[in-house]
This record gives structure tokens, sequence and C-alpha cells, in this order.
């Protein structure tokens, strides 16, 4: 089920909200306190990690999450990297399957935003 985790504030960025689970990553940007700029949803964290952003200015964006690590002695920053097809069904199966203790507001946008990200690759 997906939880709120800690996180630290950075400087002259939007406020943020990072919620997880062992398949989801959802960070949640906000330009207030009520109004959500976009959010970054990381699926199949244990697979092939990838993610599909939305921001109100961009629209959509889908990556591949690259882990940056290749050793075991080195720790590399994690980056996106362009990805083919977004999975919408099986993510949005997903996400109802988890994120039922969310708030309303932000389960029903990331359900909105994978409906038309769906829309669209079927259109």
């Amino acid at each position: 089920m997906l939880t709120n985790q800690a996180i630290r504030n950075v400087a002259n960025d939007l406020d943020r909200r990072w919620i997880s689970d062992d398949y989801f990553d959802l960070i949640v940007w906000y330009e207030t306190e009520v109004q959500i700029h976009g959010f970054q949803l990381c699926y199949d964290k244990p697979g092939r990690e990838r993610a599909l952003t939305w921001t109100r200015e961009r629209g959509f964006l889908h990556t591949a999450v690259d882990s940056g690590e290749s050793k075991p002695t080195a720790n590399r920053t994690p980056i996106v990297v362009a990805d083919g097809t977004f999975p919408a069904g099986q993510v949005r199966r997903e996400f109802i399957a988890r994120s039922g203790l969310l708030p309303a507001e932000i389960r029903e946008l990331v359900l909105a935003r994978i409906k038309d990200y769906e829309d669209r690759q079927s259109a």
C-alpha cells in the first residue's frame, strides 16, 4: 500500500510529497499547498523501473530509470532516459490496487492522467 515518505525541501523548488511502496514511487509537486503542479509516477521498481511524468506546462514524458549502478562498489545517481510505450492498463490496475489510502485529489489526478495518456496512445 502506498505510504508517505520523509522528504527534504529543496531551495527554490516546488514543495513536494513522496509516496511509495515496493512497486511505485510517486512524487507530487505543488504550486501552493493545495494546487498540484505535476507528478512523477515511477513503477515496476523491482523489475525494469520506468517513470511517467506529467506537469501542467509540459504535459507527459515517459522514461526508463537508469540506476547508474554497474558495480557493487559504485554508488551513482539514477537518471531517466528515453523509453518506449507506457503500459497504461497494467500501471492503472496496479495503481488502483495500491492507492486506496491516498488523498482523493492525488488518486483521481494520477488516474485521470494515466487515462489521458492511454487515450493518446490509442488515437
